[in-house]
This record gives C-alpha cells, structure tokens and sequence, in this order.
C-alpha cells in the first residue's frame, strides 16, 4: 500500500520524485525516503511523517543526480521511523531498493542471511531484498535481482538501483507498477498519478516480469527470462484531474463531482432503450446459473446493493462474499458461475487473491473497476469500466455511487439477454439520475448545520431496510474513516435485537427513510428510536410530513425507483461525515492508519 516513483533521465531526479511522492501520499503517509544515484555515489535522505516533512530535508541536504527512486510508507512490518522507512540499503550501502507488498517468507531468509554475515538496520520484510541481490551480485544488478527474486514469496512491486549501474530495475509480482515513457527519460511508478504530468505513455509491467530501464530504452522479461513485447497505454486523463480544483479536500471535490461521474458510467450504455455491451460472446451470459460478488470495504458495500439488483431484475441467485474470507473456506464454483470482483483501484490484494481463486475453480469472470489496464481488468474474462475519474481522497465517494450504477445496468443487461423486456420506466429514471444527485448536493450548507451539532458524539447508528440496509453500512464507514467517530451500521428491524440497548439522548441514529415499500416498516423503527429520547437525523423524499415531524433533523432527497434510492441516499451521508470532519480539523485525505489502494493481504 505504499507509493514508489523512479527517474532516469537528463533533468534532476529529486524534484520529479518529490512532486511524484506528493501525488502518491494517499497511498501511505508514515514516512517518506529518497536515494539519487550520482557518480557511483547514493545519496539517500528519509524522514517520518508526510513527504512535505521530506521535502524540507531535501532542501538543506541537496541530492543532485539524474537517476532516483522513492518511496512513501504504510507501515506494515516494523514502525513508522526513519529507520523502517524506504529506501533500503544492502551492507554495503551499494544497493538501493523501494518495495510496495509484503514478503511473506522474510524470517526464513533473514536468518540464512545473517547467518552469512548480513548486517539488517531495519525491522522491515523489505530489507531483506536488497541483501538478497547483495548475495548474488557479480556485476550485473538484473541478473542478482532475478536471482533474488526466485526465492522471495509474496507481493512486490520494486525499483532497485546500483552504484555502479545507470539502470533502474523493476519488478512486479502482486503489486501494481507501471514504466513511463518520455523523451530521453524513464519512469516507474505504482500509481499513474505520480508520473502523467510527465508522460502519457506507460506499460503496466505484469506478473513475475522484471524490466530493465535506461534513460532511452525499456527491457522486460519473465523471470524465467522470457523475453515479453509489451503493450504501450496512452493515459486519456490529464494532471487538472488530480488536483483539487479549488475545492478543500479531495474527497469534497470528489462528492461534487459524482453528477458528473455517474454520467460518464452510462455514457454509451444506454441506446434506443436498450442496454449495449461489448462483452465476449464466451462469456455466455444467458448460461448464467449463480452470481457470486466478492469485494471488500465500501465496494463490498456496493456488491450487496448488486445482489439486490441482480436478484430483483433477473432472478438469478447471488452470493456476496469479502473478498479476504472468500478463498480461505473452500468455495464451491460451478462452471455455470459468473465470478464478479468490484474494485476502485483493480489492484486489491484480497480480491485479486479471490478471482485467482475463482479463476483456479473454472469461474467466469467478471470485474468492474475504475482504473484502465489495472490488474483486475487485465484478468478478468469482461466488465466494466467506471470512467469516474482518478478518485485520490481515501475514504471512496464517487466510485461507489457509479459501482452501484454499474451494476444497475449489467443486471438488466442480464435480464435483456434472456429475452425478457426491460422496464422503459425504469431507463427514463436512469437517464435523469445525474440531476437528482445535483438536487441533493444542493444540501451541503443545510448538512454543515447539522454536522456542527453532532461531531461532538462519540456514537453514532445508522439504520436502513432492504436496498438501502448498505447504504447505512457504507455512511457507517465514511464516518468512522475520516472522523473516527464510532459508527455503526444496521438493519432497522435489527434494533431491537440489540442496539435497541444503547438508544439514549446522547445517540443519534440515521435513518435512510424513502418511500417505498418498506417506508411503513422503518416508520415504525423511527417511533421505537423516539420513544427512548434518541436523537433522529433522517433522510427522506421531499413532502415527507409524517418523518418531519419526528425527526431531530431531516435532509431532504428526490423520490426515485427504490433501484435508484441508494446512488442519491448516500450523497447526504457523504456530506455529513466530511463536515464533521472538517469540523473536526481532521486530515480528511489521509485520514489515520488507512492508505487508498491496499495492495497487501
């Protein structure tokens, strides 16, 4: 889950990579380190906390050179000190590598290491890479890495460099990498936010494949030293996308954006009343016997409100599963199964780890994701790309709201393929969807008032039925990731099962009320909460006389279809848990312990 940026090229190195370290923070902010190569000379430089604590080192030590890599850490071996943090040395300190993913047999080789007199200075898994290659090293960095590599188990994303060697080597298994390709200079890095205002050309190295890179040439190879001829992406998205725009946070600029995101998820999915894809014809979807979703966090959050779609519209049966549980109990896949994986990112360690799964057990596959030529849109079988946009706050908005959106129209896809008409009615709602997300933006102010009379709380429930049960997990978790307040999420009927024991004065519990179906049932959840002097944030369609006239505080959404409820429900729950938040002076971006992509198991 931690960033890396490499550069070789002609211009200097230290500030490509400190501007490359700050796009790649919401990756992981415990500390940061930097080492440029410069006539047989490395020059390395690190400093805990966030990189702007770096970039102020830099300055007063200097660093000048045209080759470099750095690295910003998510601690997962060893405490966030300078110490632990990246890059890392060999014994020698002729040896420099950055490392994104966990080595799983680290201890083993650690101690045959030391055995051999291997000084480590770190507590990090990671170290144990750049003594590795130390071992085999006679001269030729890709050839000791490829060496080293054979004998690591785990996730690695790498960049290593040699004193004496103007190359960078990388290295992928399990954990993204890509190369940039400019005039005269090359990149590497974990993320394409770190190098596009650079370069819009990049290849995403692949599994157990190690390149080689100069300034003016690229060589990638399998481990087994396969020669590989890849493919060149050109990045459509340009810098403006990731920058703030204006707005405070990202996540704010994110929230507001998602009229606009959930536009570009349809575009081109809807003609003449029915739905298009381009999916291959092997998948088969009219055999579709069983759906099976795996996800984890908020997109686990969307993958229950698309067995509700999927089961509502098609009447196919869905199983939802987390991700990091799914591979660990067995599963049964039949060869009817289509084996659905949901992931901003496309590169989620446990859900990857799934689809391998999935994959080993004869499944079709499925995946939808945000990010072009991530890992996950590479393995799968088809799926469907979001186009919402680079999403850089780490508590995810605009990428749920266009999952669910996703899986709205592959469920009446599915029900179109089997000859079954699809709901005219419903299509018109769809089209108008990005206007009732504007209307309900539009309550940001009214939201903030709110905010500021409960960020105090140390507790919050939230509290939905049917469809929207997990759009009130996933308000539960916005709230807990940026403000860390407790939260929790729950069936409203449920309450009485349990919760019901911590309704007092001080609780405030939301309620995602729409009128639809079950607006009697949660009506009746609202009078119990009451009765007990809780207090009541409720969200409901506008005219709603009876719930405002019981709630502490309402906001107030467009009447929609029930399928189209949670994509507008959940705008008022964003909203709330930033202001509070911000209220809170909280660092809503980076919020702590948590990093954007997690790629590690």
């Amino acid at each position: 889950m931690c960033g890396i940026i490499g550069y070789i090229g002609k211009r200097q190195a230290k500030t490509i990579l400190i501007k490359g370290l700050k796009r790649l923070e919401y990756r992981g902010y415990d500390s940061a380190g930097i080492c440029i190569l410069n006539e047989s000379k490395l020059n390395l430089t690190k400093k805990t906390g966030r990189i702007s604590n770096l970039s102020n080192k830099i300055k007063k030590e200097g660093g000048v050179g045209t080759i470099g890599i750095a690295h910003t850490r998510w601690a997962t071996h060893g405490e966030p000190n300078v110490v632990n943090s990246h890059p890392h040395t060999d014994c020698k300190d002729e040896i420099v590598i950055v490392h994104n993913g966990i080595i799983e047999n680290h201890d083993a080789l650690r101690k045959i290491l030391e055995k051999e007199g291997h000084k480590f200075k770190s507590e990090t898994d990671s170290e144990v890479v750049a003594h590795l290659i130390e071992k085999f090293y006679a001269g030729d960095l890709e050839k000791a890495t490829t060496k080293a590599l054979r004998l690591i188990e785990g996730a690695y994303g790498l960049a290593i460099m040699h004193k004496n060697e103007n190359k960078i080597i990388a290295a992928r298994r399990g954990s993204p990498l890509i190369i940039g390709i400019g005039k005269d200079e090359m990149f590497v890095a974990s993320d394409v936010s770190a190098i596009v205002e650079n370069t819009k050309n990049i290849i995403y190295l692949k599994d157990n494949e190690i390149a080689s890179i100069t300034d003016k040439t690229y060589k990638i190879k399998k481990l087994t030293g396969k020669k590989c001829d890849p493919k060149i992406h050109e990045i459509k998205w340009d810098i403006s996308q990731i920058e703030k725009g204006g707005f405070k946070h990202f996540m704010l600029k994110e929230i507001m954006e998602q009229p606009e995101a959930v536009t570009d998820t349809l575009r081109g999915k809807i003609k003449n009343g029915k739905i298009i894809s381009n999916l291959p014809d092997e998948l088969k979807t009219k055999d579709i016997k069983r759906v099976v979703i795996t996800a984890c966090g908020t997109s686990w959050h969307s993958a229950l409100i698309g067995k509700y779609f999927i089961e509502s519209i098609t009447r196919i049966p869905v199983e939802v599963d987390y991700a990091s549980e799914f591979r660990y109990r067995d599963p049964i896949i039949n060869k009817d199964d289509l084996f659905i994986v949901i992931s901003q990112s496309g590169e989620t360690a446990d859900t990857l780890a799934a689809l391998k799964e999935a994959q080993g057990k004869g499944a079709k596959t499925f995946g939808i994701v945000n990010t072009v030529g991530s890992t996950i849109a590479r393995e799968t079988d088809a799926g469907i790309y979001l186009h919402a946009g680079p999403e850089i706050g780490v508590a995810s908005t605009k990428a749920f709201t266009c999952q669910i959106t996703a899986l709205l129209i592959f469920a009446l896809f599915l029900k179109q393929e089997r000859g079954e008409k699809i709901d005219k009615q419903l299509i018109s709602e769809i089209k108008g969807l990005p206007s009732k997300i504007k209307q309900a933006l539009k309550d940001s102010v009214n939201i903030r008032k709110v905010a500021k009379k409960f960020k105090d709380n140390t507790n919050f429930l939230y509290l939905g039925r049917g469809v929207n049960y997990p759009v009130a997990l996933e308000g539960a978790l916005k709230l807990k990731e940026i403000s860390y307040i407790h939260a929790e999420g729950y069936p409203a009927a449920e309450i009485k099962h349990g919760p019901i024991a911590l309704i007092d004065k001080n609780m405030p519990t939301v309620f995602i009320a729409p009128q639809n179906g079950t607006y009697d049932k949660i009506l009746s959840n609202i009078e119990t909460v009451k009765a007990r002097q809780g207090k009541i944030i409720a969200i409901v369609n506008k005219k709603d006389s009876k719930i405002n006239k019981l709630a502490d505080q309402v906001f107030q959404v467009a009447k929609s279809t029930s399928y189209l409820s949670p994509i507008i429900n959940v705008i008022p729950l964003q909203l709330l848990a930033y202001h509070i938040a911000d209220l809170k002076n909280l660092d809503i971006d980076k919020p702590r312990n948590l990093a954007k992509s997690v790629t590690v198991e």
